[in-house]
């Protein structure tokens, strides 16, 4: 019998993309289910050429399956993963229900694969998606200067906060061209035609917490001694992440050579040219697998300084790619056998 699997939350934007993923990278998967809540019984979902008929979590054999890719929130996971790997599955969890638990992996897999050895509760966790791109791009410039400090500004795209914050988006500014009133419900403020720098709930010391997702996870992904202050903000975009970071290295790593660096490490693309139009932006990276790097500058203000535009669609690597690669590694490492 080969590999089985199962996309929890298959109805959402990033469980779609997930199915979606699978089928594009033909993951060896001999069954593939979609899962989804009672309501959503019945909902067809393009799976390749295929199409898959969505089936009620709450009903469904766990058992039967290998491998669960899961994205249908934190307060479902905490409650459905640990059953799940109980009944003998693999979870991948796209929530940040598991990240920060000791017990479970936290991977970005260009950067951290080998953690994957380290599964000791049948559950293994995605990063935040600005966490991820930002992992990608820091990895590399890390193994060859060590990185000590980063100041990043995060301008995430509605995609981010589901499909009703997408919605929100296109409605406003619909409304705004014909003097609708604008009332927002998915976001604090008025997202059309505006920059809401609050992402998440307010923390006790003032950041949000995802700008503490950032922080943390950072230490855990990458290296604890890293110093990383984020502000994240939420802008008018469809689809896609992008990341101004300031680095502040150990040694001296002129921009010339962090270019050729990133070249050539896995997961990225440079596109990083002093003209019009030669840098990339997050309309270009929507659809796109890679983590696209453009305007790597020296900074003088700090010693060893570095700056980085960092651009990724944040629901591809963001979150469904990173989950499948993640899928990739365990049967590559042999924990999943097709």
């Amino acid at each position: 019998m080969g590999l089985k699997l199962a996309v929890f939350g298959a109805t959402g934007a990033v469980g779609k993309e997930m199915l979606e993923i699978l089928a594009e990278r033909l993951f060896p998967a001999d069954e593939v289910y979609a899962l989804a809540s009672r309501k959503s019984m019945g909902v067809e979902l393009s799976y390749g050429e295929k199409t898959l008929v969505c089936k009620d979590a709450e009903t469904f054999d766990f058992s039967k399956v290998d491998l669960v890719l899961m994205s249908a929130g934190g307060d479902v996971s905490r409650e459905w993963a640990p059953k799940i790997a109980d009944a003998g599955a693999i979870v991948v969890d796209n929530s940040s229900a598991w990240r920060m638990d000791p017990d479970v992996p936290l991977i970005v897999p260009e950067v951290n694969s080998e953690a994957l050895d380290e599964i000791k509760k049948g559950i293994i966790a995605n990063p935040n998606c600005s966490t991820i791109q930002l992992m990608v791009a820091l990895k590399p410039i890390h193994d060859r200067a060590r990185i000590k400090r980063v100041n990043c500004a995060t301008y995430q795209s509605v995609s981010g906060a589901g499909q009703a914050a997408m919605d929100e988006l296109w409605t406003q500014t619909k409304g705004i061209y014909v003097n609708d009133s604008v009332e927002p419900q998915a976001f604090t403020k008025q997202i059309a035609f505006n920059v809401i720098p609050h992402i998440d709930v307010f923390m006790e010391d003032g950041a949000t917490k995802e700008e503490w997702k950032m922080v943390v996870e950072t230490k855990k992904i990458l290296d604890p001694s890293i110093k990383l202050f984020a502000t994240c903000a939420r802008v008018p975009v469809f689809v896609g992440h992008s990341i101004a970071a300031h680095l502040e290295l150990e040694e001296e790593l002129s921009a010339d050579e962090a270019r050729d660096l990133l070249r050539t490490s896995p997961g990225l693309m440079v596109i990083d040219k002093h003209e019009d139009e030669g840098y990339v932006t997050p309309v270009e990276s929507v659809g796109e697998f890679a983590t696209f790097v453009s305007r790597v500058r020296e900074d003088p203000t700090v010693d060893n300084g570095l700056a980085l535009w960092v651009v990724s669609d944040n629901l591809r690597k963001g979150a469904a790619l990173n989950a499948v690669q993640i899928a990739e590694g365990l049967l590559n490492r042999g924990h999943l056998k097709a």
